[in-house]
């Protein structure tokens, strides 16, 4: 008890001892670099408002840079603006603008290595590379930033948010856009990313690879050049986000390659052109989700196996799901299909027929992308009912035993 008494006096003295040293044009300390170079770990470097050139700032100690009404901090388009290499930093109220651009070095605003317990909070980026890099760093929270970039071309820009071989992060309350990809994850475990808003990317407004055991809860994707990709992942739990309006020729509200033992809940897919996309997936739950006037709402793959798709919502999809192959491999049960014309003589609220959600003009269009141009045609039609009353080309397997009667509560 005594030690612990000790320690906190210790604590107490520690935190009564750091100073603020001011930035300003009329303090003594007129540059942030003279001003972090005098300060000591622990201390607070407060930045007055105004616009501070001053190349790349190399932040070694630990102490917090803490902006008033969002003094500029400006890159030229030359420049990394923050590189951090020491623990316990935080950079707080700082609007961060035009960083350099390189095609080798991955020049941001704030590049941490090796950084742990990192806080960047309530700041602004704009025209930067990359906005906030993470690499080898744990136990660091990103929150209230807003991210924006107004680059033409991928190779122009980097992403948002970027972490590589990061544990236990937590990326909240944030707005990316005009980036490459909003929020990047390689190599990242243990971490939550949540209630953010990542929009109009050129790329991806998510994209994580071999990051496993990791949350991402009450995001919007939106707009974004290919919505969001989870790859070569295990563990991960997606639920209460939104997937709206990824259109073109090769977009998809999710795409999800090579994961397993994962949980896709309460979900909103809308308008997309394909809500999900599995390829090489396993063991992975898909429950409660609601898909909603998407060109294809499902596309799995014949590789993918041992996934369940229950009490899903299924309304307005031109295509509810689609694959390509016989081999039926997941199951598929008590989903709402407003397709289904089925009967409920028991009134259970479930139907007394299955309902197979593959049509064979999907198949065909699978086989010859080019006959999408007979959609909605009388052919079609014809075909798609005559595969209903003897099945022949469509998966016989796949198919839901115990359809809804009534549609799910929607999110």
């Amino acid at each position: 008890m005594r030690l612990v008494l000790f320690i906190g006096f210790l604590l107490l003295v520690a935190n009564l001892m750091a100073n603020t040293l001011e930035v300003s044009a009329t303090s003594k300390w007129k540059t942030i670099r003279s001003a972090i170079s005098a300060a000591a770990k622990g201390d607070t470097v407060r930045i007055l408002p105004g616009t501070y050139r001053e190349g790349n700032l190399v932040i070694q100690k630990s102490i917090t840079l803490l902006g008033v009404n969002y003094p500029i901090v400006d890159g030229e388009n030359k420049f990394e603006l923050f590189t951090i290499a020491a623990n316990h930093v935080s950079v707080i109220g700082i609007r961060m603008i035009n960083t350099g651009v390189g095609s080798i070095n991955d020049i941001s605003a704030i590049n941490a290595i090796e950084s742990d317990d990192l806080r960047v909070l309530n700041n602004q980026f704009e025209n930067t590379f990359f906005g906030i890099h993470l690499a080898n760093s744990s136990h660091t929270r990103i929150e209230g930033n807003v991210l924006h970039s107004n680059a033409q071309a991928e190779h122009q820009i980097g992403n948002g948010i970027h972490a590589w071989k990061c544990d236990s992060i937590r990326i909240e309350n944030n707005q990316v856009s005009g980036h490459r990809d909003g929020i990047y994850f390689e190599f990242v475990t243990n971490s939550v990313v949540q209630h953010n808003n990542s929009h109009h990317n050129m790329r991806y407004g998510l994209h994580f690879m071999f990051s496993h055991n990791d949350v991402y809860q009450y995001n919007t994707f939106k707009s974004n050049g290919a919505g969001v990709a989870v790859m070569y992942t295990k563990g991960v739990t997606m639920r209460h986000n939104q997937f709206i309006d990824n259109w073109g020729s090769s977009s998809y509200g999710l795409l999800l390659k090579d994961i397993r033992d994962s949980h896709i809940t309460q979900n909103r897919f809308d308008k997309n052109t394909i809500a999900i996309y599995m390829e090489g997936c396993s063991r992975s739950k898909f429950e409660s989700n609601t898909f909603h006037e998407n060109g294809w709402a499902v596309k799995v793959q014949s590789n993918c196996d041992g996934n369940v798709f229950i009490k899903n919502n299924f309304l307005s999809n031109t295509f509810d799901m689609a694959t390509n192959g016989t081999l039926v491999l997941n199951t598929v049960d008590a989903n709402y299909w407003d397709k289904y014309r089925g009967y409920d003589l028991n009134k259970d609220q479930i139907g007394d027929v299955p309902f197979h959600p593959v049509n064979l003009y999907s198949m065909i269009i699978e086989k010859m992308p080019s006959s999408v141009m007979l959609w909605r045609s009388f052919l079609v039609y014809m075909l798609d009912r005559s595969e209903e009353v003897i099945p022949s080309i469509t998966p016989e397997e796949l198919k839901d035993n115990h359809p809804a009667m009534r549609s799910y509560p929607l999110l």
